[in-house]
């Protein structure tokens, strides 16, 4: 009995990868994770703050991979201008706004202190 298919996990991190490559705000949340694992070992964050950083850079990254999919799938399925579809597409972004915003007060909490 096979548990999970190794192709399953090779298109999620195809997924993922092709993600990073093309689009410009997965660069930045990368790149924005980078420099708090850095900032992280340099602070010497406690193991409860770690996984606080990993839980947030997992719900970051899941939100604008969503919201990528999204967005791709409407401009394949209606390619012209489209009320609905502007709709769909702004409230997939909000929801990445809203979880990178939350990520971010809550970075600041656990790096400066109050």
């Amino acid at each position: 009995m096979k548990i999970f298919k190794a192709s399953s996990f090779k298109c999620a991190f195809r997924g993922i990868l092709s993600a990073v490559k093309s689009e410009r705000h997965m660069k930045v949340h990368v790149a924005a994770m980078l420099v708090v694992i850095a900032a992280g070992f340099f602070c010497r964050l406690r193991l409860w703050e770690w996984i606080v950083c990993i839980l947030l850079f997992g719900m970051v990254i899941s939100a604008e991979l969503i919201n990528t999919a999204i967005e791709k799938l409407a401009d394949t399925v209606i390619p012209w201008q489209d009320e609905r579809i502007k709709f769909v597409k702004d409230v997939s972004a909000g929801a990445v706004l809203t979880v990178s915003i939350a990520a971010a007060l809550i970075g600041i909490l656990i790096f400066l202190p109050i």
